[in-house]
């Protein structure tokens, strides 16, 4: 099969090729997807550059010990192993998290895949499940964004972002989205009620619920902008070199959260089915729509990829198979 492969860590343009490779096996409890669509998230950068470098650790210390990258996954059930949950077969539409989506198929864990929202097309599903998943998990669990909530979203026009507006609004809450000039009409669209430009306005106000995507601003200064008892949801954090990777602030905010009213909560979303229909529920009742941006055929990954890194991305980008 065809499939986008690395064999060092590096920049996009640099390490990432397309290749003639095996197609993968699967276990007893995964399932085969012929992939249709790949989205492109934060963390396709991260495996592939292999930073912060404590990451590597996990998945090799010289090279990644995975060729392929890619992890989003729209695309059709090719085969099922023999444990995979029951409800799965040869055929059906599915999106959801496997391995090695930058290919013409993929292993996914039958827990991590469901059916493909109706409503959408497999480049718009592609775009969804960790990101949107990430989004739903932050409002809805950790944020516990309830009606009446005046909720700031930083980052409101990235991936992470674009839902986290979107859901943020189904629960009823007052949503003020942050991003830069360019891109300030993409977070209106997604429904935003106020929109701040950073590059011309500074943050300003009291919210009962913070969703940081951004990852450069201090804790100090987000608690400013937080009611006494309002919740700061850190979804990852992007700055702080190679070793760390602004990991900094996810490790201080536990620690200094009994100390003060406010709820200071790092947040790593959970991979599951369960929440993944429940998003294609939110998706099909018209509540959230994946801001989608451009779609890049599978041997233009590398530019996907690199597109989204230089933050030119509106939404979300995705890979065409």
């Amino acid at each position: 099969m065809r499939a986008i492969v690395q064999d060092a860590y590096g920049e996009a343009g640099d390490v990432l090729r397309l290749a003639e490779i095996d197609r993968p096996s699967i276990k007893d409890d995964e399932v085969l997807v012929r992939v249709r669509a790949a989205g492109v998230d934060r963390g396709v950068w991260h495996l592939m550059a292999g930073e912060p470098y404590p990451v590597r650790l996990a998945i090799g210390v010289r090279r990644p010990r995975s060729r392929v990258r890619g992890r989003e996954v729209a695309g059709v059930v090719e085969a099922v192993g023999a444990k995979a949950v029951a409800g799965f077969a040869p055929g059906d539409e599915v999106y959801g998290i496997a391995e090695g989506t930058f290919a013409e198929f993929a292993p996914a864990k039958a827990t991590k895949l469901a059916p493909k929202p109706k409503n959408l097309t497999f480049e718009q599903a592609a775009a969804a499940p960790i990101s949107a998943l990430t989004a739903l998990q932050g409002v809805r669990d950790t944020g516990q964004v309830k009606a009446g909530h005046k909720v700031l979203v930083i980052g409101a026009s990235g991936g992470v972002g674009t839902f986290a507006v979107q859901i943020a609004k189904s629960y009823g809450a007052e949503v003020t989205g942050v991003c830069g000039t360019a891109k300030t009409d993409l977070v209106e669209a997604m429904g935003a009620d106020h929109v701040i430009d950073y590059t011309r306005q500074e943050l300003t106000g009291r919210y009962d619920v913070i969703v940081d995507t951004g990852g450069n601003r201090t804790l100090t200064s987000l608690r400013r902008l937080l009611t006494p008892r309002g919740t700061l949801v850190i979804v990852g954090a992007e700055t702080g070199g190679r070793w760390f990777g602004g990991l900094g602030r996810l490790v201080k905010a536990p620690f200094l959260s009994p100390f003060v009213s406010q709820r200071l909560r790092p947040f790593v979303s959970s991979e599951n089915a369960r929440d993944l229909v429940a998003l294609a529920e939110l998706i099909e009742s018209g509540a959230v729509t994946p801001a989608v941006e451009r779609a890049f055929p599978l041997e233009e990954a590398a530019a996907a990829v690199q597109h989204m890194k230089d933050g030119l991305a509106r939404g979300k980008v995705v890979v065409v198979v």
